[in-house]
């Protein structure tokens, strides 16, 4: 993935929320036919899936939204307003992608070694998660 724009870490927060910077990364450049085919398969899903799920929201939807504002801000208003997660169910969604894969998930740790090894990346054991692997595959880690 040489010439991709990579979204921001799903490190990243906004409005308490884990993972809200990196899908509206992808949003944007989605919109603008840039987002990199390797992120195509988890568009919408995946992280994307999980935030969605826990702000009770809609892809196409929020797609809309981010098509129709202009900046973050925006975007960061309309959250605080219509998503109300308590702080601690914030929490709970940052802990839940901070666990993933879980231990006893030996599929899911089965997919993370392989992600690993296509990325060149098997050598790496401390890359426990997904969000290691993300951040280490883009260079951040």
């Amino acid at each position: 993935m040489n010439d991709t724009i990579y979204p921001r870490s799903p490190r990243e927060t906004m409005c308490g929320w884990m993972h809200l910077p990196r899908y509206i990364d992808k949003i944007r450049l989605h919109l603008a036919g840039r987002l990199h085919e390797d992120y195509q398969p988890n568009f919408g899903k995946g992280f994307d899936g999980m935030w969605l799920t826990a702000a009770g929201l809609a892809h196409g939807d929020f797609v809309e939204l981010v098509r129709n504002t202009i900046c973050d801000g925006q975007v960061a208003d309309w959250v605080a307003k219509k998503c109300k997660a308590s702080q601690s169910e914030k929490d709970a969604h940052a802990a839940s992608m901070f666990d993933y894969p879980k231990a006893g998930d030996e599929a899911a740790q089965d997919r993370l070694r392989l992600r690993k090894s296509q990325a060149g990346l098997a050598h790496r054991d401390d890359i426990r998660t997904f969000v290691d692997f993300i951040d280490a595959d883009e260079g951040r880690l």
